[in-house]
C-alpha cells in the first residue's frame, strides 16, 4: 500500500512533468505557451506546489502525455464479479437415460 501525502504526490507528480519537459528540452516558458497557462502555473506545478485539473490536462496535452489520465481508472472489459454471475448453470446427465452401449 502506498502511505504517500497528497503533497507527496504533488511533488513526484511535479517532478515527473519535469523530467518530461527537460526529455524534450523544452523550457518552462515555452511549454507555458504551448499549454496556454501562465508561466506560474508550469512553476507551480513543477515545484509540487499543485495546479487546476484543467491546467494540469492542457501541460499533459502539450508535453504528448496526456494518456497519464487514463491510467488513473482503467477501462475494465468484464469484471470479475460478472463473471461469477455470469457462468451458466452447471448440468448434469440424469441417471438411466443416457444410451445404452451393448
Amino acid at each position: 500500500m502506498n502511505d504517500k501525502t497528497p503533497e507527496e504526490w504533488e511533488v513526484e507528480l511535479g517532478a515527473q512533468v519535469r523530467a518530461v519537459r527537460l526529455r524534450q528540452n523544452i523550457d518552462q516558458q515555452r511549454l507555458a505557451e504551448q499549454a496556454g497557462v501562465a508561466l506560474n502555473v508550469v512553476k507551480r506545478l513543477e515545484g509540487g506546489k499543485g495546479t487546476t485539473l484543467a491546467s494540469l490536462i492542457k501541460i499533459l496535452r502539450a508535453l504528448g502525455r496526456v494518456e497519464w489520465l487514463s491510467t488513473l481508472a482503467p477501462v475494465v472489459s468484464i469484471s470479475p464479479l460478472q463473471m461469477l454471475h455470469g457462468k451458466p448453470a452447471r448440468q448434469r446427465a440424469s441417471r438411466g437415460q443416457g444410451r445404452r452401449y451393448v
